[in-house]
């Protein structure tokens, strides 16, 4: 075994290189994006041809994370939150994204809504028992909604104070890219195999060569080093949303980082970790995601999209 960085082409993030671990024909891609350990395991390729899948792959979440990041003062993002009530015309990559944000909310009866991380200003979960007061919240209300939105591909109109953050779909987003990427690349390369997991979001491209497939663990939420599942995956996306890590305790009630657009609170009796299979992974992140805001009906909503899933409560 052996370990070598990658210099990518373009590095926008300031991230450190990625690097590649394996010999013979099997590799582990690694590198940094969106607060995540973003791996890429590869099957059949020689040691030359894994170094440009693995950059190819680095180089595409980057780019995603530096032209959606809301930290950035120098991105798409920036122009659509500081717009305050002027008209901006999007590019065809962010209408895509808007677009399937406005389906999201459709789907989630408003409570998936990418207006509502404005939220973040009074909840701040850093492990104390601040809670925000109910004054602070129906003021913070005023600036949600994405029914006050003007939106008409390519045209956005936000309303004064009002912000949009993608953050909810932009992981699964970027797995879904890398995928379709080096599909691309598969078609001048030898036979293989890949699986993509970015941070517990991940897609692979069939079964592993041997015709096996890939065995991934659903991490338990009791300890960080335990399963709670191990889950059979040969095609398609896996994706998880969840509160384990980001809480408050107050009186010993428990406040999920799951926060509802609607009444500015942590959504109550939320699952503690959702893991659902779909056939992209923005589609898995965006029944996860709908799932932990449906609180105690988790379940009953994600029954009814017939679709596999593991939920993990207390």
């Amino acid at each position: 075994m052996h370990t070598i960085h990658v210099t990518p082409t373009e590095n926008p993030s300031d991230h450190p290189p990625p690097t590649l671990c394996g010999s013979g024909v099997n590799w582990l891609g690694q590198f940094q994006a969106m607060a995540s350990e973003c791996d890429v395991l590869i099957e059949g390729l020689s040691q030359k041809d894994a170094l440009v899948a693995v950059k190819l792959a680095a180089i595409e979440v980057w780019r995603i994370e530096y032209k959606y990041s809301r930290y950035r003062s120098d991105n798409i993002m920036a122009s659509i939150n500081n717009s305050q009530g002027k008209t901006i015309e999007v590019d065809i990559e962010t209408s895509a994204l808007l677009n399937f944000s406005e389906q999201c909310y459709q789907l989630s009866a408003g409570l998936f809504d990418i207006s509502s991380g404005v939220l973040r200003k009074i909840w701040h979960f850093d492990g104390s028992d601040n809670i925000p007061s109910q004054t602070d919240i129906q003021s913070t209300l005023k600036s949600i909604g994405w029914s006050k939105v003007q939106w008409s591909s390519p045209t956005l109109c936000l309303k004064h104070k009002m912000e949009l953050d993608l953050g909810g779909i932009g992981k699964e987003y970027a797995v879904d890219k890398v995928k379709q990427s080096i599909d691309l690349l598969a078609a001048s390369l030898p036979s293989f195999a890949f699986l993509i997991n970015f941070g517990g979001d991940l897609a692979c491209s069939g079964t592993r060569l041997n015709g096996q497939n890939w065995e991934v663990a659903v991490e338990s939420i009791k300890k960080s080093d335990s399963v709670d599942a191990k889950v059979n995956l040969n095609n398609g996306a896996i994706a998880t949303s969840g509160d384990s890590q980001r809480y408050l305790e107050k009186d010993g009630i428990r406040y999920s980082h799951i926060l509802n657009p609607k009444t500015g609170m942590s959504v109550a009796n939320a699952p503690r970790s959702i893991s659902v299979a779909a056939n992209t992974c923005m589609q898995a992140g965006m029944l996860s995601t709908i799932a932990m805001l449906q609180g105690a009906d988790a379940e009953a909503f994600l029954d009814a999209q017939e679709v596999q899933y593991w939920i993990q409560r207390k």
